[in-house]
């Protein structure tokens, strides 16, 4: 199977609407959460622990929101038609072992009934072959690994 522009701009796509499915569930779950705070009134003493515990779930999970917010804004932006012929960000990778897409780190995605893993810029292998070009092979922790396409 060869690689190019169009299953990076699939496969984008697809990034983009499983970070907009954990927006959405983060939403529901901060709004349960203030739901049930609001439900259980006003503190009933100093040290009510329940709300307080409530409060923070709804922070934490107002935290992950910015997160997957800022991720959404930056896949949003990404130009999926440019060409690369080396690993950086943004390079669909074909490796003689599993296909990666340099892009946010997201994990397994099926696509077309292919699997391509979907990984951050810096993750430890990506850091491993980085500037590296089709053709060329390294080492990573003790496995001897070839690029066989960049796109």
């Amino acid at each position: 199977m060869t690689i190019d522009i169009q299953i990076k701009e699939k496969l984008l796509a697809r990034c983009i609407e499983i970070k907009a499915e954990s927006e959405a569930n983060l939403l529901a779950a901060m709004n349960d959460a203030q739901q049930s705070a609001n439900e259980y009134g006003a503190p009933k003493d100093r040290y009510d622990s329940f709300r307080a515990q409530l409060m923070r779930k709804r922070d934490m999970l107002a935290q992950q929101l910015s997160t997957v917010n800022e991720e959404l804004r930056y896949l949003r932006q990404v130009k999926p038609g440019t060409l690369l012929r080396k690993v950086e960000a943004g390079a669909l990778v074909k490796l003689d072992t599993q296909i990666l897409y340099i892009i946010a780190g997201i994990g397994k995605v099926e696509l077309d009934g292919e699997i391509y893993y979907v990984v951050s810029p810096v993750v430890p292998l990506v850091l491993a072959m980085k500037d590296l070009k089709p053709g060329d092979s390294f080492i990573f922790r003790g496995n001897s690994m070839k690029i066989v396409d960049i796109c």
